[in-house]
């Protein structure tokens, strides 16, 4: 079998437990495209994976990497829809981290027009989790105050374009005025110093008492009491990350008061079918918006994969703003 080049970790913990490895490349099974691999973004759940907390799910590979970009290298059966040498861009379960992914065609999407291909790895994870989250599950509308914690990173950066586009306000945490600035300049409307200020009583002054219709959340179980408390009336919370705990206490006449809810989403776990559905409306809803200017792709940095530590170590800085990228 031919071999190819990939990145792997042997235990938990920073960077340095990532290494170049080989491995057999695979195949394209039925309904799956083999895409060459031109580059793949580094994202949350990835580093989460590096430190043992979140584990693939079953079935997948071992190998990280939820999104690459890269051509058609071979067709499985019954993949119809792409041609060999078609540029395009994968949601992945994992493996994206190599040279050569195997993915299901329908997790598989042309590289929207003015995209260049290296670029077009930092788009299915995040512009996937941002519009099945906010405006398929919590049904996003004109005239809605949303709330995105973790504004400037590579989904909040996203969200707030589509937030801003659909004619919605979009309210931003962060923890430094530069990255508020950064937020402000992709269309949010406000934002909040979450280390120098209570974002549930700013967020109260900014929408003059009204609270937020949608909070994104990626922290969990430390905002959980403040996110509700932050919520208007028939509001809805929508949980995507646990970086500050997964076990919270919650006064449940609050939620009920408001008559809120909370949606508690992954979208690695989901089966084809489902992930099949999202990416369908992204070519429909997003993809334009990507092709006329009216959404950018912010990328901050772009890797080699030699460079694969480095990525990761900044990463974990929290410096960036935007997207990371390793070019394969």
């Amino acid at each position: 079998m031919p071999i190819m080049r990939v990145v792997e970790y042997s235990a938990a913990g920073g960077p340095e437990v990532l290494a170049l490895a080989e491995r057999e490349r695979p195949v394209a099974g039925n309904g799956e495209v083999l895409i060459k691999v031109a580059a793949f973004g580094l994202n949350r759940a990835d580093v989460q994976q590096r430190r043992g907390v979140y584990p693939p799910p079953p079935g997948a590979s071992d190998i990280p990497g939820l999104e690459v970009s890269g051509t058609i290298a071979a067709l499985g059966s019954e993949a119809t829809g792409f041609s060999i040498g078609d540029e395009v861009c994968a949601l992945l379960t994992g493996g994206g981290y190599a040279e050569y992914v195997a993915a299901p065609e329908a997790q598989v999407l042309p590289i929207p027009a003015g995209v260049g291909l290296i670029d077009a790895a930092g788009l299915p994870e995040v512009v996937a989790t941002v519009w099945s989250n906010l405006f398929m599950e919590a049904g996003v509308q004109a005239g809605d105050n949303v709330l995105i914690h973790g504004g400037s990173g590579g989904i909040g950066s996203m969200a707030i374009q589509l937030v801003a586009g659909a004619g919605a306000s979009a309210i931003v945490t962060c923890g430094s005025a530069e990255k508020i600035a950064h937020c402000l300049r992709l269309g949010a409307r406000a934002g909040i110093n979450y280390r120098e200020q209570d974002f549930v009583a700013e967020l109260d002054r900014i929408t003059g008492g009204a609270g937020a219709d949608v909070i994104l959340d990626v922290v969990g179980a430390k905002y959980l009491e403040q996110n509700v408390k932050a919520l208007a009336p028939d509001g809805r919370l929508v949980v995507i990350g646990l970086q500050g705990g997964a076990t919270a206490e919650l006064n449940l006449g609050v939620l009920m008061g408001k008559r809120a809810r909370i949606i508690g989403t992954t979208l690695r776990s989901r089966v084809v079918s489902e992930k099949g559905r999202i990416m369908a409306e992204l070519r429909e809803e997003v993809w334009p918006l990507l092709e006329n200017g009216s959404v950018l792709n912010h990328v901050d940095r772009r890797f080699s994969l030699q460079d694969y530590r480095s990525a990761h170590e900044y990463f974990d800085s929290g410096l960036h703003r935007g997207k990371i990228l390793i070019t394969v």
